[in-house]
């Protein structure tokens, strides 16, 4: 990936959200060919430099694939804020970093890697703007390359007006300039329910 686009990212990978549909079963212990969803996405990001991980920094049956970058585990306070107290917990956590771009991803997106690329070239065909993942008719905000400058000060504005909890992304993002990439269909179909993580081929143990 980082040998098609030069483009220099840190990377952010959501995984400590409550999976209430799925039982309380965190989604990133999930399996996919004997590999968690939290592990596959973080080795499609592997090209970053920096890698952070909001979310518990053990998670029941994820497995630690070797990458050349380690994992710098981070969580929003409270947990459970929802995703853009998290995206701005791991914002914080990189405050000092001049690195001019932040890959964002959720963690049950188990085809992402297939449109990482396309973000990486829009990031060179228009840096002025950040890139947001546009599949089956859907703007995901959790798929998203964004100008670091852009984002660090959004979330600024967000602490300064009452902080993140229980935000929308919307809302997070309102002064965020972003264009929408058509990206590989279906590669940012994501885990909500039993029923998706079958048909994307995902397994995990149902609570009972």
């Amino acid at each position: 990936m980082s040998g098609q686009v030069p483009v220099a990212f840190n990377a952010v990978v959501l995984s400590g959200g409550r999976s209430s549909r799925l039982g309380g079963t965190p989604k990133a212990s999930l399996q996919l060919n004997g590999h968690s969803l939290l592990d596959l996405t973080c080795h499609a990001a592997a090209a970053a430099r920096r890698l952070v991980v909001v979310g518990p920094d053990e998670v029941h049956g994820a497995t630690v694939r070797a990458q050349p970058v380690s994992r710098e585990f981070v969580r929003e306070s409270p947990p459970f804020g929802g995703p853009a107290a998290a995206l701005a917990a791991a914002v914080d956590h990189l405050q000092g970093e001049s690195t001019p771009w932040l890959l964002v991803l959720a963690c049950d997106m188990p085809r992402i890697a297939e449109a990482i690329p396309s973000l990486l070239t829009a990031a060179v065909d228009h840096p002025e703007s950040s890139a947001m993942a546009h599949d089956g008719g859907r703007d995901q905000p959790l798929a998203a390359l964004y100008r670091f400058d852009a984002l660090r000060l959004a979330v600024q504005e967000i602490h300064a007006s009452g902080g993140a909890q229980n935000l929308s992304m919307k809302a997070l993002l309102a002064r965020v300039q972003w264009r929408a990439i058509d990206v590989r269909p279906g590669s940012t179909a994501d885990v909500d329910t039993w029923a998706d993580a079958h048909s994307l081929g995902v397994s995990g143990i149902a609570p009972t």
